[in-house]
C-alpha cells in the first residue's frame, strides 16, 4: 500500500466554522492549535502552539533554530513581527573567502547559520497578545516530542529525500553526526506511518516555555549553542544571541481593486508580491484561464522579482525606499516594458528623491498569519548536541560581492524568503493567507490573492487552482494539470514552458476568510501536502 499514490481525482471542500479555525500543513499541529483555543487561548496562543508543534511534527521544513514572521489582527488593527535574525558579529566576506568559499555562501554547515528568531517570536507574541502562559501553549509540542507521533505521507517523503542527500554528502563528517543521531535514529529515515520522537526536542521546548525563551538567548541553551559553534569553527556566539530580540514592525500594503493586501516590510520578500500586484492593478482580468492575463502575470512577476532581488536587504542598510518601490511611477515604468512577448527583465530605475505556514482565527475576531522556516528543508544540517535544535542556513542568501545590496556584513539581516500575507477591506479584516516555499512564496501570494479577489474563488479553490512559477530568464514551470492550450499559447509568446510532475516546488498554502456580517470563518488548506484544518 502506497501513501503517495492516489489514482483517482478527489475534491476537498472549504471548511466553515464560527468559533475558531487553524489551518496548516500538518494535521497534528492544526489540532494542537485548536486544542489550545478550546482551553481558553485566543488565535495568538493557537498560532504559537501550532508553530511550536510544527518544529516537532514537520522538522523537514522548520525547527526551533529557525526564523519566523507574523501578521496579527487584534482589535481592528494589524501588527507585524519580524522574527528573523542577523549574521553573527564575527563573520565577514573576507573570513568566508579565507575558508575557501570564493564565489558564494555555502549551503550547509556552520557558516550560513544566522541568529535563530523563532523562539523570540513566540515569546513576543505571547507577551503582547497571548492569553495563556507559554508553559501551557507549548504543551502539545512537548508531548509529541516526548511520546512520539507517526509520520504523515508528505512528511515521510521529504524526510527520506533529505536523508538520502545527507547520507551521500555528509555521512562521514563529524559536524553532521548529531543530525543523523536525532533524525535517523535507527540508521535510516523513519518511514511513513512509523513513530518518531525526540526527548531532546521535548526538553528544549520545556525550557523555552518555562523561561519565556530567555534560556535560548541568554541562559543554558545559549551556552550549548555557543559551545557547539566554537567547537566546530562557527561564527555564532552567545553574545549574538544575547543581543537579539524579535522586532515589531509596521506592515506594508498596496490597495488592489478595493482590498488592501498586506506584507511584512524588508528584509522580507513580501515587497515582491506587492510590487507585482501594483503592476497588475493597471490591467483588467476577465477570467482566470485567459492567455493575455496569464502573460501579464508572468511578466509582472518577473519584473517585481528582478527589482526585489536588486534592492531588498536589511532595512537598516537598504538604499531603496519601500514607498518608491510601491509608487505608481515605478509600477507604470514596469508596465511600459511589458509587450506581447516574453522578455528577460532588467532592474527598474528607482524614482528620484524548505518553510511552514499557518493561519489562525478565533471567535472574537483575532486572526494570525504566521510563517516559520529553517530555510532549505532541515536548514544547515547542523543540530546542536543534546538539544534537538536544528539550525537554519538563512545566511546562504547573502552575497559575497561587497558591492551588492545584500552583501554579507556582521550583524546584518539578509534578504529573507518567508512571508505571511493578510487581506483587509476598509476597516474590516478579510483574513490571513500564505504560501510557503522559498522563491515561490511571492508568486504564490500573487496567484492566491488574484484567485480570491479577481476571480472570486472560495479559499479552497483559490489554493487548488494549478500554479505557475517563474524560475529564471523566460523559464516557467507549471503544474501538470495546467490547461494544455494555454501552455502552447504561452510558449508561442516566448515563454519557455516546462511541466513539473512533482508539485512540491509550487508552495504549500493556507487561507482563512472571515465574513464581517456574522463572523463565520471559511478556510482552505493545501492539497499539495499533508494539510489540514481544525475548527469548531
Amino acid at each position: 500500500m502506497s501513501y503517495l499514490t492516489y489514482p483517482y481525482s478527489s475534491q476537498r471542500m472549504a471548511t466553515i466554522a464560527r468559533n475558531g479555525m487553524v489551518a496548516t500543513s500538518q494535521p497534528l499541529a492544526a489540532q494542537a492549535g485548536l486544542d489550545i483555543m478550546k482551553k481558553g487561548g485566543n488565535a495568538i496562543d493557537a498560532a504559537i502552539a501550532t508553530a511550536a508543534c510544527l518544529t516537532v511534527v514537520e522538522p523537514t521544513s522548520n525547527g526551533i533554530g529557525g526564523d519566523a514572521f507574523a501578521l496579527v489582527w487584534v482589535k481592528d488593527k494589524l501588527y507585524g513581527l519580524n522574527g528573523s535574525g542577523p549574521a553573527p558579529k564575527s563573520i565577514s566576506i573576507e573570513k568566508v573567502k579565507e575558508l575557501g568559499h570564493e564565489e558564494k555562501m555555502p549551503t550547509h554547515g556552520w557558516i550560513p547559520v544566522t541568529v535563530p528568531g523563532a523562539p523570540s517570536a513566540w515569546a513576543e507574541l505571547s507577551k503582547r497578545f497571548g492569553r495563556l502562559p507559554l508553559t501551557e501553549v507549548l504543551k502539545p509540542a512537548i508531548e509529541y516530542a516526548r511520546n512520539g507521533y507517526p509520520l504523515s505521507p508528505i512528511l515521510g517523503k521529504y524526510w527520506q529525500g533529505a536523508y538520502n542527500i545527507y547520507k551521500k554528502r555528509f555521512g562521514d563528517q563529524p559536524e553532521y553526526q548529531e543530525w543523523f543521531r536525532v533524525f535517523a535514529p535507527n540508521g535510516k529515515a523513519p518511514e511513513i506511518g512509523e513513530m518518531w520522537k525526540s526527548e531532546d526536542h521535548a526538553n528544549t521546548l520545556q525550557e523555552i516555555a518555562e523561561t519565556n525563551a530567555e534560556s535560548f538567548y541568554s541562559g543554558r541553551i545559549a551556552d550549548q549553542i555557543h559551545e557547539a559553534s566554537q567547537a566546530n569553527g562557527g561564527f555564532l556566539t552567545k553574545e549574538d544571541l544575547q543581543n537579539y530580540k524579535a522586532e515589531w514592525v509596521d506592515p506594508i500594503s498596496v490597495n488592489y481593486r478595493g482590498y488592501d493586501v498586506w506584507e511584512i516590510p524588508p528584509n522580507g520578500q513580501g515587497l515582491v508580491a506587492l510590487m507585482a500586484l501594483n503592476i497588475l492593478k493597471g490591467y483588467e482580468f476577465s477570467h482566470r484561464e485567459d492567455l493575455k492575463g496569464l502573460h501579464l502575470q508572468l511578466e509582472a512577476m518577473k519584473q517585481a522579482f528582478t527589482d526585489g532581488k536588486t534592492y531588498i536587504t536589511d532595512p537598516n542598510t537598504m538604499k531603496a525606499k519601500v514607498a518608491d518601490l510601491l509608487s505608481e511611477e515605478f509600477a507604470q515604468s514596469a508596465r511600459e516594458k511589458i509587450t506581447d512577448t516574453a522578455r528577460t527583465p532588467e532592474p527598474g530605475t528607482l524614482p528620484k528623491g524548505g518553510t511552514v505556514y499557518l493561519a489562525t482565527a478565533d471567535g472574537e475576531g483575532n486572526m494570525v498569519s504566521f510563517i516559520q522556516s529553517n530555510y532549505m528543508g532541515f536548514g544547515s544540517g547542523i543540530v546542536v548536541p543534546n538539544t534537538g535544535i536544528g539550525l537554519q542556513n538563512r545566511g546562504h542568501d547573502f552575497s559575497l560581492d561587497q558591492n551588492h545590496e545584500n552583501a554579507l556584513a556582521p550583524g546584518k539581516k539578509t534578504y529573507h524568503t518567508i512571508i505571511p500575507g493578510f487581506i483587509t477591506k476598509g476597516t474590516e479584516a478579510v483574513g490571513p493567507f500564505g504560501v510557503m516555499g522559498g522563491y515561490m512564496q511571492p508568486q504564490g501570494h500573487v496567484q492566491v490573492a488574484m484567485n480570491l479577489i479577481d476571480f472570486n474563488l472560495n479559499p479552497q479553490a483559490a489554493l487548488d487552482a494549478p500554479r505557475w512559477q517563474w524560475v529564471e530568464g523566460n523559464k516557467i514551470d507549471i503544474e501538470h494539470d495546467f490547461p494544455n492550450h494555454l501552455v502552447q499559447q504561452l510558449a508561442a509568446r516566448g515563454h519557455e514552458m516546462r511541466v513539473a510532475h512533482d508539485t512540491g516546488g509550487f508552495g504549500r498554502g493556507q487561507v482563512i476568510i472571515r465574513n464581517p456580517e456574522n463572523g463565520v470563518l471559511s478556510g482552505g488548506t493545501e492539497k499539495r501536502t499533508d494539510g489540514s484544518i481544525a475548527s469548531w
